[in-house]
């Protein structure tokens, strides 16, 4: 009877660490996701009280930066709440912003405003995922 040794590489207890770990990145995900929206909602709340908000129809690129701002800001004080790094925090603020390289198309009127800002939020969601893939030890507390 032959038997086969189990190195702490192998077996079922290295699937389940290995399960473990994405799923600490994809719930870090969705809590970067909600601190995004959290921001987008209090922080655009609060500028139109102060009468600081920009019209979406006049001026789609300058509404977009205001609202990426907000939405930075959001992640960001979620981000070191949780005790993650500056570089971390620094990338997934950069990554609401991938999607400004499109406000050019909608000054030239190749795409209207309303499929930029689409466009924007669902360009954000890779750029967001890249940063935690990116940076994954940090959400999954061992490398994946």
């Amino acid at each position: 009877m032959a038997t086969t040794a189990h190195t702490p590489e192998s077996g079922p207890q290295v699937s389940t660490h290995i399960r473990a770990a994405w799923l600490r990145l994809a719930l870090h995900y969705v809590e970067m996701v909600l601190a995004m929206f959290a921001g987008m909602l209090v922080l655009g709340a609060l500028r139109d009280l102060l009468g600081l908000t920009v019209a979406f129809g006049e001026r789609p690129g300058a509404h977009f930066l205001l609202m990426a701002t907000d939405m930075a800001i959001g992640m960001a004080a979620w981000m070191r709440l949780r005790r993650h790094g500056w570089a971390c925090t620094r990338e997934m603020c950069a990554a609401m912003y991938v999607p400004a390289v499109l406000i050019p198309l909608v000054w030239a009127d190749v795409i209207s405003a309303m499929t930029f800002m689409t466009a924007a939020h669902i360009l954000m969601m890779p750029a967001m995922l890249a940063v935690l893939l990116r940076h994954r030890h940090e959400s999954s507390g061992e490398p994946l």
